[in-house]
């Protein structure tokens, strides 16, 4: 079977180009048994991921503390890096002393030099804040994030996983200051964790601010791979609904529930890059060939109808 053909979009209102799917990096290190632990078998995801036409790559200094950054570092040497997007996070702790955590101007300066050096490079592409730090101003954080902009060492700025007011307010103010502003967010987004539509989705919309949901696939519900007698946060009688409407869509059209809920999140206007992260090669072709799988409108209708998405501030916290 011939390769899926790659697909790729402007980020936001950028006139940057990314693959319709970005390769999360979390599984690659050893700090936690669920994560692959052999750099040569991550290594092989990252060179298949590329080969297939995947250009996004998105990291992490806390995913095994710089562990994953190294392996993406050593991998991309091989490769052209001006056509790849390498994006890392700035945040949780690096370490235990006072200022080894959060989004103050000291962390965020001194992460980032980190960061290129595990990395191997002399810039990152898309440099993210995965939580709103409540102990830091976010006119601090602004202000150190434009400079990483315009000393060259960041591209672009992202955000992720914070109440729709505190991102509006992020764009204010760098509206109002004139700093770069975050032009990409990563919220929490699947066909049974839809609540961003009532929170940051709308604001990305209307800004024009990319989208590249992790968790694309609810921690592997959507996958169809669970028995309904486990006990898990996801297992409610409404999402297995959701997921019913999945497997029989995907008997319909010749294609596997991951794929199916993978096309629902492609053929979503609001999303650029759905972040996946297989575990092995073939999970990854797998997921890759979700473009090739078409929805219609009334099979996206029969997708969504189980769920009425809301949100609250509890979700924020996650």
């Amino acid at each position: 079977m011939p390769d899926t053909e790659m697909e790729y979009t402007k980020l936001g209102d950028t006139g940057l180009e990314v693959s319709r799917f970005c390769l999360g990096c979390m599984n690659f290190g050893s700090d936690r048994e669920w994560m692959i632990g052999d750099e040569e078998d991550s290594r092989k995801i990252i060179d298949r991921a590329i080969e297939l036409g995947i250009n996004f790559l998105d990291t992490a200094n806390v995913y095994s503390q710089g562990e994953s950054e190294e392996i993406v570092g050593r991998a991309i040497e091989d490769y052209d890096r001006e056509e790849l997007v390498i994006a890392t996070k700035v945040y949780g702790p690096m370490g235990d002393g006072p200022n080894k955590q959060g989004l103050s101007r000291k962390h965020v300066l001194d992460q980032i030099e980190a960061s290129l050096d595990r990395l191997g490079t002399d810039y990152v592409d898309l440099y993210q804040i995965p939580r709103w730090d409540e102990t830091t101003p976010i006119e601090e954080t602004l202000h150190a994030l434009d400079h990483l902009v315009e000393t060259g060492k960041v591209r672009y700025l992202g955000a992720s996983t914070m109440a729709a007011w505190q991102f509006t307010k992020a764009l204010s103010e760098s509206d109002l200051n004139d700093y770069a502003r975050f032009e990409c967010m990563q919220p929490q987004y699947n066909l049974v964790d839809r609540q961003e539509e009532e929170n940051v989705l709308p604001v990305c919309e209307d800004q024009g601010v990319g989208v590249i949901p992790w968790s694309p696939l609810g921690g592997g519900f959507l996958t169809g791979k669970y028995d309904r007698d486990d006990a898990r946060e996801r297992f409610t009688d409404e999402n297995w609904v959701v997921l019913d409407a999945v497997e029989a869509i995907a008997d319909e059209t010749d294609a596997t529930p991951a794929q199916v809920s993978l096309a629902w999140l492609l053929h979503n206007d609001v999303v650029d890059a759905p972040i996946i992260g297989p575990r092995s090669v073939d999970h990854l072709e797998e997921n890759v060939a979700a473009l090739d799988v078409s929805l219609s409108e009334a099979e996206m209708e029969r997708l969504e109808a189980p769920k009425q998405p809301t949100w609250s501030r509890a979700i924020a916290d996650l």
